[in-house]
């Protein structure tokens, strides 16, 4: 009986999540349009939809602070750097309109670059759902993916969102890379106040 009630209220906030993060009137213009771009396994990710969400708990605009919009896919099939721009370049124009920074990243290819990027290095990934898995903060682990038009759209949050409601930012085991998490929660506590920096590794369950 409690884990069917964990399983209700977990439900219940996911519906809450994808609804408040659709508040954002560019996500929703964007997951509307991102079928027509023809992306393997693609999806919204991670700042614009949790943020959204820590604007609504703040009282600002669900706009307010974010500042771009990340589309993850994956394509095995051409891990080219050249690929990739052209995927951007098409994401660029589908979304001209919309007057935010949309960022598109192929993450069958996110090993070849990243350790050069970040200097930490980073094991090949084999879905967007893996690159979700890896943000450097648990609860900021988040996708969603347009779904079927008569069901709308799929969430995709691999450690749940409790922490993410309660604000609670810690180190991913996933992604141990403790420099870039300093930094990155750093910035989140600076947009939004009542944010909670916890450095301890641990669990993300």
């Amino acid at each position: 009986m409690q884990r069917s009630s964990e399983h209700d209220g977990e439900a219940a906030l996911a519906r809450r999540f994808v609804s408040e993060a659709l508040q954002n009137p560019y996500n929703a213009a964007i997951l509307e349009r991102l079928p027509l771009l023809g992306l393997p396994d693609a999806w919204l990710v991670a700042g614009c939809l949790f943020q959204t969400v820590w604007n609504l708990h703040s009282g600002m605009a669900p706009t307010a602070r974010i500042k771009d919009y990340d589309l993850f896919y994956f394509d095995a099939a051409d891990l080219s750097e050249a690929a990739e721009q052209e995927v951007q370049a098409r994401a660029n124009a589908l979304f001209a309109d919309l007057p935010i920074t949309v960022e598109a990243k192929n993450q069958a290819r996110v090993h070849l670059w990243y350790e050069q990027w970040f200097g930490f290095p980073y094991q090949a990934l084999q879905s967007a759902r893996d690159g979700i898995e890896r943000f450097l903060v648990p609860c900021t682990c988040v996708g969603v993916h347009p779904g079927e038009q008569a069901l709308g759209p799929t969430l995709y949050a691999p450690y749940g969102l409790q922490e993410l409601y309660a604000g609670i930012l810690r180190p991913n085991p996933q992604c141990p890379h403790l420099p870039l998490f300093q930094a990155k929660a750093e910035s989140y506590r600076k947009r939004w106040n009542w944010l909670q920096i916890r450095e301890m590794a641990g669990s993300p369950r």
